[in-house]
């Protein structure tokens, strides 16, 4: 029964999905939850660099789109208002661990599905070897994000990982549309170069 209710919700829009609930129709808010939960996960978890706090401000985000459901705009893009919570939240939580953030732990991603690829380890078809090649490159990718500044990194992250349009970043963000494509710039700038830099030495040989 569950799974023929989840069905019957794939192909309702989100912003329908959300009348429903605000109509009271609770379905309809566990279905926006498993289309959003794993994507929101991995946008902060990205922010943070710790996957236990990226969960907790999910649940946060969640938490407050249920309480606030009246104040979201159905003319608006539904994901754009998700995400501004989502951030907002991320945002505060990054003030709060400022002076205790860590980076990546050895495997954090390795069963965490990205969107460029949705890399699955547990799927036969990745062989061992590229799974591992593979984790270790998103492991330097994530390890380079958390070194930009993060007005830098919310926005290339939902450029680039996200797939975000400008305009849904402007929406996100309440940055005007000439930042936000500046913010993006000096991120890919800044990302290149972090990323070189993190190839060159991992190529060096160890001393004897």
């Amino acid at each position: 029964m569950q799974s023929q209710t989840a069905h019957a919700f794939v192909a309702i829009s989100d912003e329908e999905l959300f009348r429903r609930f605000q109509q009271g129709e609770e379905q309809a808010f566990v279905q926006l939850v498993r289309r959003y939960k794993h994507r929101l996960t991995n946008f902060v978890y990205r922010q943070l660099g710790e996957m236990d706090e990226a969960a907790d401000v999910v649940q946060e985000a969640f938490v407050r789109v249920y309480s606030h459901r009246n104040a979201y705009n159905p003319s608006a893009k539904f994901t754009t208002w998700l995400y501004r919570i989502a951030l907002n939240l991320a945002a505060s939580e990054l003030r709060r661990q400022t002076r205790r953030r860590r980076y990546l732990k050895d495997g954090l991603l390795s069963g965490f599905a990205v969107r460029a690829g949705e890399l699955d380890p547990l799927d036969p078809a990745h062989r061992p070897d590229s799974v591992t090649e593979s984790i270790l490159t998103l492991e330097l990718v994530q390890k380079a994000l958390l070194q930009i500044s993060p007005p830098l990194r919310e926005v290339i992250i939902l450029r680039e990982i996200e797939g975000m349009s400008y305009e849904e970043i402007v929406e996100i963000t309440g940055v005007e549309l000439g930042t936000v494509k500046s913010r993006i710039n000096r991120a890919r700038a800044q990302l290149q170069k972090l990323l070189r830099d993190v190839y060159q030495e991992s190529r060096v040989p160890n001393a004897a």
